[in-house]
Order: C-alpha cells, then sequence, then structure tokens
C-alpha cells in the first residue's frame, strides 16, 4: 500500500520536483554506500568504489571542517551531510 502512495505522490508532483527529489535521494543513496564502503577497505581500490569516493568526498570534507572525526576514528560528516542534504531539499522543493 505505502508504495502505491509513494507512486501517487510522485505524479502529484511537478517535473521540477521530481528532478531535484530524485537527484537528492541518489545522492543520500551514494552517501549510504560510501558509508557501507568504508566498513570494507579493501574494496576502496574497485572501480566502483574509487567513482562512490570521488563524488562525496568533497561534500563531506566541507563538514569535515565544522566536526573533525571523533577520537580520530568516528566521522560525523555524513550525518550532517544527510541532514544538511534533506535540508537543502525541502528549501529547494518549497521554492519550486
Amino acid at each position: 500500500m505505502t508504495k502505491k502512495i509513494a507512486t501517487v505522490k510522485m505524479v502529484l508532483m511537478g517535473p521540477y520536483k521530481q528532478v531535484i527529489h530524485l537527484l537528492c535521494s541518489g545522492y543520500a543513496i551514494l552517501l549510504f554506500v560510501r558509508i557501507a564502503l568504508s566498513y570494507f577497505p579493501q574494496l576502496r581500490y574497485q572501480t566502483f568504489a574509487k567513482l562512490i569516493f570521488f563524488c562525496t568526498d568533497p561534500y563531506l570534507k566541507f563538514f569535515r571542517r565544522f566536526i573533525p572525526p571523533i577520537g580520530g576514528v568516528l566521522d560525523m560528516s555524513p550525518m550532517l551531510g544527510f541532514f544538511a542534504l534533506r535540508l537543502l531539499e525541502n528549501l529547494l522543493l518549497k521554492f519550486v
């Protein structure tokens, strides 16, 4: 039932809002995959992992300037990145 509601919700959105939503959701998925890849350091040198790191590192480095890794190990920048991405998406959807 929820899949049906999500589909109806996407149809009711304007085309610009759909593009904004899909871009932000896609980037959120990239961030999630990047976080998962950090648990498997041997995969970091695979081609797909290099592409994901290339796309997400500049965004996360921006947040690392404000919140450095805690104890040199625990990186909170992805959490702040997810929050900022959703905030940006909501702001863009309000004004489009």
